[in-house]
């Protein structure tokens, strides 16, 4: 596949043609630090315009994404334009590309872990302008609903996760088309394109001194792991903690775990070969239920006389949930469950692991705020307290995005990082 850059070939003179194909930022290095300089002759030949550029379109299920130039439409009132400058490849875009288990709807851009630069905005969008640095977020926070008011809950009702609309909110219409037919949007992010239109509560403002070839990842499974354990299951320094599941997700809730200062921080894998990698994110103890002739729970309780102060489970797995909840210590063990079970699994525990004082809770996007509480966790990146270049293992351009989902079909990859404008 021959690599591409937002730039096409002129056919005539015309203004407009001009405008479509013209980039209203410069980038002096691949990660945007402190270096993106906003041009208002450019932006003027942009803002309200169709952008053409490249996106990776899933054609049909399963199949190798294919980069192709497609027209982005400007946004409406209360959504936003970015231009993509880094993404990477989660789970769930596979997931949904493979399309196992839901309707299938194609064609489609999938991509939802990035990080940009605001280029233009629609109508009502007061809290961002052009030439912010942004993450885009598959959720979001329209601060108006019951759930954005309450400090308890970060689903908003208005853009909480809906995966299988491919259209805009505002008038169910996709913004992506290709020789004049739509192309389906993904979690109402899309980005797996050069350029990409979002609802504004999607989108959080970061601080522009972090990089953005970094802080990309932040935009999906690594707050979501490590908000469940930071924010929701609340370790306390020295206590135990175990993670079920060492995926991208399980080792940003061990990551949470070493922030907190637990002392004994437990992984828990069908495959072994994941601990040594997880011992870069604080893991310091191992166990893989295969190695056991008796539940995981007991073998646990067995290791940390009576259970484990707080579990996080990251598998999706029933019987791992119901492990990770009896697990934990009677009389304040607290476990979280953070992984999505199939739509039929039924969780069964005795009432009495509830009577005896144990506490199980469940979790979303590791109950951040998108817009409020993501430019926070950027700030910890930048002090220091939170490690991210760990979970970045792999590196490709924008031309081989297809290798991206071969790392993560065979298990190679923690996060891949997709770079734009290679």
């Amino acid at each position: 596949m021959q690599e591409t850059t937002s730039g096409i070939a002129e056919e005539s003179g015309t203004q407009k043609e001009h405008a479509d194909r013209e980039t209203p930022f410069d980038f002096e290095d691949g990660a945007g630090r402190n270096n993106v300089q906003y041009h208002e002759r450019a932006m003027s030949s942009t803002v309200g315009q169709t952008i053409k550029c490249k996106a990776a379109i899933a054609w049909e299920a399963g199949k190798p994404l294919v980069i192709e130039e497609v027209e982005v439409a400007p946004p409406q009132a209360g959504e936003v334009r970015l231009k993509i400058l880094y993404t990477s490849l989660c789970h769930t875009d596979v997931y949904f590309w493979e399309a196992k288990g839901q309707t299938p709807l194609f064609p489609r851009i999938f991509g939802h872990e990035a990080s940009g630069v605001v280029e233009s905005v629609g109508e009502g969008v007061t809290h961002l302008q052009p030439g912010d640095h942004a993450l885009p977020v598959f959720t979001g926070e329209c601060g108006e609903c019951v759930h954005c008011k309450s400090e308890e809950s970060n689903m908003c009702e208005l853009l909480r996760i809906n995966t299988d609309r491919g259209v805009m909110i505002n008038d169910g219409k996709s913004r992506f088309s290709k020789d004049g037919k739509p192309i389906h949007h993904f979690l109402g992010t899309s980005t797996f394109s050069e350029y990409t239109v979002l609802h504004a509560g999607c989108v959080a403002k970061i601080n522009p001194a972090a990089p953005l070839d970094k802080v990309c990842v932040l935009s999906c499974g690594i707050c979501t792991g490590l908000g469940a354990t930071v924010n929701v299951a609340k370790p306390k320094p020295g206590s135990s903690v175990a993670i079920f599941g060492l995926g991208a997700v399980g080792l940003a809730a061990a990551e949470g775990a070493r922030i907190s200062g637990a002392k004994r921080i437990i992984g828990i894998d069908l495959v072994s070969d994941r601990f040594e990698e997880a011992k870069k994110f604080g893991v310091n103890e191992f166990v893989n239920p295969k190695d056991h002739d008796k539940p995981i729970q007991q073998v646990i309780a067995e290791m940390t006389n009576g259970g484990v102060d707080r579990a996080v489970e990251c598998t999706g797995s029933i019987q791992a949930m119901v492990s990770a909840f009896e697990c934990v210590h009677d009389g304040w063990g607290v476990a979280v469950l953070v992984g999505v079970p199939s739509k039929d699994d039924a969780f069964k525990t005795a009432p009495i692991n509830f009577l005896n004082e144990r506490t199980l809770k469940g979790t979303f996007y590791g109950n951040y705020k998108p817009r409020t509480d993501l430019p926070g966790v950027v700030e910890k990146y930048l002090s220091g307290e939170l490690e991210v270049d760990k979970f970045i293992t792999h590196s490709v351009s924008f031309s081989e995005i297809n290798k991206a989902f071969e790392y993560m079909l065979k298990g190679q990859s923690i996060r891949c990082l997709i770079r734009m404008q290679d």
